[in-house]
């Protein structure tokens, strides 16, 4: 049987189960009473739906509320343990795997150390990069004893931009790091132990952050936003419906200084090569900047920030020289180090400047362990900066902030992945081995409501 649009019966059920999901997920608990008007449902519908998922295990009863001169109406919710998903952050420094139930509470983290030094290409060895994940997959379903068949999904998180074959799947071009179409989705199907009827669901870093900001984070609510990943090198997520899940771009190789400083994807005057941590620690140290020798790039970061805003007299309780803290002369700040960073402040400025005048967004957010570590020093700098080369009427409309969901955002991002096809498929898992997640996955979150 069709409906006169051409849906089948089974495809308006399957639309009014998610309708149902997507709102109690968001504003749940809620009673049946309330989801009509929320989802546009008739109440025998919201009924008949609510029964369903009632009795597949998706949804529970979550106490009651008053009703105005009737019985008290009973409020539902999403079943925590009714499905888990992975979200996987393949980072500069490590990989970071995350185990998380269906209301996105997290029940288990682990994660493997990239190595500090060394070629780049060697540090991102895939063959490395896959065994992290076997062994982080592993290892987060055994801490938390969940059997492997109750993943809805795995979501991963990579530097670099992916696009999807049919032999293949997930197919990565990671230029900066050596991976020149990597079929990183067929990879892992063939190292990971889990069931083949779980989906991977992999996608850019800067987009899986960018979609944990704006469910959850300092995007929730905006109209459009620029979301910015600020780690090694720097990537950008622009969402341009509120409702949408933005696209990846490679902000970070836009030229900003012609024949500059050769960028590590190997172009010249890229703002990576200026404005990533990796640059701006490789441009200390040339300028006669000494970073602990042997660190990795966070650490040597926390010491650069550090030498360029020493701590005042008395804020430091962890000194070794247990001298009274009121009399300890105040440390000079690193003029090297405060000279490397106002120029990284100016080029970030510029870059920000261009995101304004090219997608005029409502908010511009910093992201990434590098962009929180520097936010808090320079970002109203850099702010400065973005309104002095923006054209003047975007930028009187653009805030620009700091994300509030921290370095794990990545990971959240990626988990997303699975749920929001899970929920567009009714809350329905495949019995079958899935076809390669194609981005028509992205239509699935058109119908939620900015709050």
């Amino acid at each position: 049987m069709h409906a006169r649009t051409g849906r089948t019966v089974r495809d308006l059920r399957r639309e009014n189960r998610t309708a149902v999901l997507r709102r109690l997920y968001f504003d749940g608990p809620m009673s049946r009473l309330m989801l009509g008007p929320a989802t546009g449902l008739s109440s025998g519908s919201v009924s008949n739906v609510v029964a369903e998922l009632v009795a597949d295990g998706l949804v529970e009863e979550a106490g009651s509320v008053d009703s105005a001169g009737g019985r008290p109406r009973t409020l539902v919710r999403i079943t925590p343990a009714s499905g888990f998903m992975i979200g996987v952050d393949i980072g500069e420094t490590r990989v970071r795997v995350e185990l998380f139930d269906l209301t996105l509470t997290e029940l288990a983290r682990t994660e493997r150390p990239l190595a500090p030094s060394g070629p780049r290409t060697a540090r991102y060895d895939v063959d490395l990069v896959v065994d992290h994940l076997r062994e982080g997959i592993a290892e987060v379903l055994r801490l938390a004893e969940v059997p492997a068949d109750r993943l809805i999904g795995v979501g991963v998180g990579v530097p670099g931009i992916v696009a999807r074959t049919p032999e293949d799947g997930a197919v990565v071009h990671g230029q900066t790091v050596g991976w020149d179409a990597v079929p990183f989705e067929r990879l892992l199907r063939a190292a990971v132990d889990l069931p083949e009827t779980v989906p991977y669901w992999i996608d850019n870093g800067a987009k899986t952050l960018g979609q944990a900001e704006m469910w959850f984070g300092a995007g929730r609510g905006a109209r459009s936003a620029v979301v910015v990943l600020f780690g090694s090198g720097v990537g950008a997520c622009v969402v341009t419906d509120p409702m949408g899940p933005g696209r990846a771009i490679e902000w970070g190789h836009l030229t900003v200084r012609v024949r500059g400083r050769r960028c590590r994807c190997g172009a010249q005057g890229c703002l990576e090569a200026y404005a990533g941590a990796e640059a701006l620690l490789e441009r200390w140290r040339e300028a006669g900047g000494v970073p602990p020798a042997g660190a990795d790039e966070e650490t040597a970061l926390t010491a650069m920030l550090a030498a360029a805003y020493p701590a005042e007299p008395g804020t430091d309780p962890g000194s070794e020289s247990g001298a009274d803290p009121g009399t300890a002369p105040r440390t000079e700040p690193d003029a090297t180090a405060l000279a490397v960073l106002a120029e990284t402040a100016e080029y970030l400025g510029a870059g920000f400047a261009d995101l304004i005048n090219l997608f005029q967004p409502e908010r511009i957010l910093v992201g990434g362990w590098a962009g929180l570590q520097l936010g808090t020093r320079f970002l109203e700098t850099v702010s400065g900066y973005a309104k002095e080369y923006a054209l003047t009427y975007p930028a009187s409309r653009t805030g620009i902030g700091l994300g509030t969901l921290g370095p794990e955002a990545v990971t959240v991002g990626a988990a997303l992945l699975p749920l929001v096809d899970f929920f567009a498929q009714g809350g329905r898992r495949p019995e079958s081995k899935p076809t390669t997640p194609a981005p028509a996955w992205q239509s699935a979150l058109q119908d939620r409501v900015s709050t």
